[in-house]
């Protein structure tokens, strides 16, 4: 993942989940390790608007794409 797109990830994230919860830690910390697997699986926990959940979804698709050739 860029560091563009993690910084693009973790303020979107920010934004949604206003207080620092340990699961928006668990999130920023997946998103820090290069873990997509991880945060899809965290934010099946979080209550997202569908277009929250979109959006997020399409981010994380980005991420893994970025992550071929690994």
């Amino acid at each position: 993942m860029s560091e563009q797109a993690r910084v693009s990830l973790r303020r979107w994230l920010r934004r949604q989940l206003r207080q620092p919860t340990p699961q928006r830690e668990r999130l920023e910390a997946a998103v820090t390790h290069d873990d997509p697997v991880e945060a899809r699986r965290l934010l099946e926990r979080f209550d997202f608007t569908d277009a929250q959940r979109r959006h997020v979804e399409l981010l994380i698709d980005e991420w893994e794409r970025s992550r071929v050739g690994h």
